[in-house]
């Protein structure tokens, strides 16, 4: 093989590894994602969940929301 054809084969070499590197951070970055998806799923849920709570909790009690009622030392 002369120089330009190992040159070219040696940056197509390059070029495959820079793929095959790129196509793994691909495939984990796309990993993180779903995962995160399921956790701020599961995230929401949970504050749904404690905001019909604490409206209940209101509801039944009728106090004041503690977002409108003054801190203690004032």
């Amino acid at each position: 093989m002369d120089k330009q054809g190992n040159r070219e084969a040696e940056r197509i070499l390059r070029l495959e590894e820079a793929v095959a590197h790129l196509t793994r951070v691909t495939d984990d970055l796309s990993a993180i994602v779903a995962r995160q998806e399921g956790e701020i799923l599961r995230l929401a849920r949970r504050v749904g969940a404690l905001m019909e709570r604490e409206a209940e909790r209101e509801v039944e009690g009728g106090t004041i929301p503690l977002a409108d009622q003054r801190p203690p030392h004032w």
